[in-house]
């Protein structure tokens, strides 16, 4: 099947074209009549799928037919949890918009409001935008919902579990009752079904499952931990290997990442943080300082890391294990870029069994366990539970060549924590009193 099939009109397919795209996704390929024959829609699909363009493109279609009502506000709102999502969608809208007279504005935190309110006082066709941001928008009275047609929910799971939701309900409450609306979500288990059926319409449902990626060229390992104090020295004995060039290492909240990166830094590394809390100058300042080498470790959360393209980065490092699977791909993908080797080491506490098994049901790959002399965990691992899916063990193979780089460990010494004398990394003298130069914060939750 080519675009030409699904009936869009002339200008789209001359964007697709000239983007390179001839043949729709399973998921464009299902969704998109199924949205240009007016249905409610719930997709599970996802990231990786093409679901972006399965609903951008029907929605483009849409605005191919004027609109009898003279209103500045948009036709079709497009809701996201995040504001990188909200840029993709957005530049999708134009990349395929753009032989036709459309206009896409993005509305999301971060953002100056004067300069979102004189984005607003413009007429538009397309609104993406996150849910608080926008629904302060709303309350003041800025936008005008009178001949809004389509409303799309995207990752409405990950709005979920975001704390989204209530203000999503509020939002959809206030928007035209008739009105096509389309959910996508990676999956509609539990509540988030629930939703999409007080939400939507008779809907269609599509499932679309996610391409899994090999990752040939990324050695993937996996270190259990007894404890906080466990991970920080793993962390900064494979920091201070001679193979690890530039590292991306992943927390799962904001503030672990800043406190993680101030540690860093005093302990002689050039790190930097990076997540959603900071303004997009500041991040675009610390991508440039990564992409210059002038940043070796950027310690980073999920949402802010997507899209990271640095062909540098050697090593990913889970400091954290990801909540969603599918975040785990996004991560480990950051390294073995254009061609090049790379590797992803995650760490994990003995009682994140189930957390592992998901992560390897999601990529079809097991993730090795290795061990480091002088650092191997004092406790075993749970065994995984009886009838479980993935029922194989994680091996507790010993790791036993020199290949981190790092010193080799006293057994008999009961931290075998040693880090180099004298070592220049970063461009800054390591600590040469003998002490420990990486000291995690007492009080930070093990995770």
């Amino acid at each position: 099947m080519s675009f030409e099939n699904l009936d869009l009109h002339p200008a789209i397919l001359h964007a697709l074209q000239e983007a390179g795209y001839t043949e729709p996704t399973p998921i464009q390929a299902q969704a998109i009549p199924e949205i240009m024959a007016g249905h409610d829609l719930m997709a599970s699909a996802q990231t990786g799928t093409g679901k972006t363009a399965a609903f951008t493109l029907p929605a483009i279609n849409l605005l191919v037919t004027p609109h009898p009502a003279r209103s500045r506000g948009p036709r079709i709102l497009v809701l996201v949890p995040t504001r990188e999502l909200a840029q993709q969608v957005n530049e999708a809208a134009r990349k395929y918009g753009k032989f036709m007279r459309s206009r896409a504005v993005s509305i999301v935190g971060g953002m100056p409001y004067p300069v979102q309110n004189k984005l607003l006082s413009q007429p538009l066709d397309i609104l993406v935008a996150t849910p608080g941001r926008l629904l302060d928008h709303m309350e003041r009275g800025r936008i005008d919902f009178s001949r809004l047609q389509m409303l799309v929910l995207d990752e409405a799971d990950r709005m979920l579990d975001m704390g989204f939701m209530p203000d999503v309900e509020r939002i959809c409450a206030a928007l035209p009752s008739e009105r096509q609306t389309l959910m996508f979500s990676a999956t509609f288990d539990g509540v988030i079904g629930k939703i999409a059926l007080q939400l939507l319409k008779k809907p269609k449902s599509i499932h679309v499952a996610a391409p899994q990626t090999k990752h040939e060229n990324i050695e993937q390992r996996l270190h259990f931990v007894d404890d906080l104090n466990h991970k920080n020295k793993l962390l900064e004995h494979l920091l201070i290997a001679p193979e690890v060039k530039q590292t991306i290492v992943f927390t799962s909240t904001k503030r672990h990442a800043e406190l993680l990166s101030e540690d860093l830094i005093a302990a002689g590394h050039r790190a930097a943080a990076l997540h959603g809390d900071m303004t997009q100058g500041a991040r675009n300042r610390t991508l440039t300082k990564l992409r210059h080498g002038n940043v070796n470790v950027l310690v980073a959360t999920d949402v802010a890391a997507r899209g990271i393209d640095v062909a540098g980065i050697s090593h990913v490092i889970n400091y954290d294990l990801p909540k969603f699977a599918e975040d785990y791909v996004h991560r480990i993908g950051r390294t073995g870029r254009a061609g090049r080797k790379g590797t992803a080491i995650s760490f994990a506490a003995h009682n994140e069994r189930f957390a592992l098994r998901k992560i390897e049901q999601f990529t079809g790959h097991r993730i090795e366990a290795a061990v480091i002399p002088g650092l191997e965990p004092q406790r075993k691992p749970q065994a995984a539970k009886p009838g479980a899916k993935h029922g194989h063990k994680h091996g507790s193979g010993k790791f036993t060549g020199n290949k981190f780089g790092g010193n080799k460990f006293d057994d008999n010494k009961k931290s075998g924590f040693k880090p180099r004398q004298n070592q220049s990394y970063g461009g800054q003298k390591r600590r040469d009193d003998g002490k420990p130069s990486f000291k995690p914060r007492g009080n930070r939750n093990f995770a």
